[in-house]
């Protein structure tokens, strides 16, 4: 007798429980090795979770909406249809159908971990290690309709191919993909365009009813982890005010060629950076780490009330038009949870922005694992004084970086603050280049 134990995955280094979003198979139901059984709700995104072995699936142990810590068992998968009703019997045992084992999914004899996660490639292609995935139903209406699954591309979650696909590929209907949210980045991640500010997004509506307690999502919850870490953390805050004008200017000459501001801070940012290494980062036991590339990480405040931040990856490397381009893909497929672990959790160095929403300045909380944060205010016009003794009108904007005490110091983030406003003030059109 064969009874596997089908395990909650860990899709992240910092996942710590996950979510079960939909079962692909019920109870019953034949599952083929490599074949999609349950899609799962990590901190940051949904992934599908593939069985390492062919069988029944005879017992979901966690329904789907409900959590499970990373490492306990989620499902019972029998060999054969014979083995079925001893797996339920086994799952009703004591203890069995709540049952946490070690992060590490262990091994006997009899009882095996049989599913693994599938990670999506960045161009969200339905092949994965040269395996086709597509649903079930798709199979079948693929196999009706004599169509080559090879010739699809799927519209479904990364690029899974569903059955609109194959009806499409005969004419008979068009897929309809999941379209994501058009980029109008809200609160921590708004890029400021003060020569044009964007109407601020309304926020999504909660369903909150006075008096009662509305959970937190699974994001919301990894948010909340990671802000609580945080605490245990020394920071220090250092404010600068930055002039934009000559930015403003850059940025109304190339926004039509798609550049955003967000890139343009990033840029902006990551340049800087070079000549400011240990501003990029972070403290360790062992002394200092200093990242091999600059990565930017921008904060998103995602539909559902979580936050996330897409990491714009060797950000200082590209040009401003790659880089816009990049931004525009993370954020769509950030709001479609989408995203790679190594997209949302290799940043060395995270800039927040709630300047769209005409805050003036704000501190923004560091994150585990790096050692600054900047938070970017509104651009204002402001009456300030000219070399000449007169007074002018100049669009100002409040910059504050947050930064691990333990190991920088006021004034090198004074220094890296002084730098980054020469550039954004003198010469801005360097970003182009």
């Amino acid at each position: 007798m064969s009874i596997h134990e089908i395990f909650m995955p860990a899709l992240s280094s910092t996942m710590t429980e996950g979510k079960i979003v939909s079962w692909v198979k019920s109870t019953g139901d034949k599952v083929e090795k490599g074949e999609t059984v349950v899609v799962v709700e990590s901190d940051k995104a949904d992934m599908d979770v593939e069985s390492f072995y062919e069988g029944y699936l005879a017992h979901i142990i966690v329904q789907a909406g409900e959590t499970a810590p990373v490492g306990a068992a989620i499902a019972l998968l029998a060999e054969t249809e014979a083995e079925i009703e001893t797996a339920k019997s086994q799952a009703q045992g004591a203890g069995a159908a709540k049952a946490e084992t070690a992060a590490a999914p262990r091994q006997t004899a009899d009882t095996a971990a049989v599913a693994t996660p599938v990670l999506a490639t960045q161009n969200g292609s339905n092949h994965r290690s040269g395996r086709i995935v597509a649903s079930p139903r798709a199979r079948k209406l693929a196999k009706e309709l004599k169509v080559d699954l090879s010739n699809i591309s799927g519209s479904g979650p990364y690029g899974r191919i569903v059955a609109e696909d194959i009806e499409a590929a005969v004419g008979k209907a068009s897929p309809q993909p999941t379209t994501a949210t058009p980029v109008t980045p809200p609160p921590a991640a708004a890029p400021v365009a003060p020569a044009a500010q964007p109407t601020p997004a309304a926020m999504p509506a909660v369903a909150a009813v006075p008096g009662q307690v509305v959970p937190l999502t699974t994001l919301q919850n990894a948010v909340a982890r990671n802000m609580v870490a945080s605490l245990s953390v020394p920071v220090i805050h250092v404010g600068y005010t930055i002039t934009t004008d000559a930015l403003d200017q850059l940025y109304k000459q190339i926004k039509s060629k798609g550049v955003t501001m967000t890139a343009l801070l990033a840029k902006a940012v990551a340049v800087t950076l070079q000549k400011h290494p240990l501003i990029n980062a972070n403290y360790s036991d062992q002394g200092i780490v200093y990242p091999s590339s600059i990565n930017i990480a921008v904060a998103v405040a995602m539909d559902d009330g979580g936050l996330i931040t897409p990491v714009l990856q060797n950000a200082d490397q590209l040009d401003i038009y790659s880089l816009s381009r990049t931004w525009k893909s993370l954020v769509d497929r950030a709001r479609a949870k989408k995203l790679q672990p190594e997209e949302y959790s290799t940043g060395t160095f995270t800039i927040s922005n709630l300047g769209m929403f005409g805050v003036d300045r704000f501190d923004a909380i560091l994150p585990p694992g790096q050692g600054s944060i900047i938070a970017i205010g509104a651009s204002r016009p402001q009456v300030v004084a000219t070399a000449d003794g007169m007074f002018g009108v100049k669009q100002q904007m409040q910059v504050n970086i947050t930064c691990d005490h333990r190991i920088i110091y006021g004034a090198p983030a004074a220094a890296f603050l002084q730098d980054l406003a020469k550039l954004i003030e003198t010469n801005p059109q360097s970003l182009t280049m």
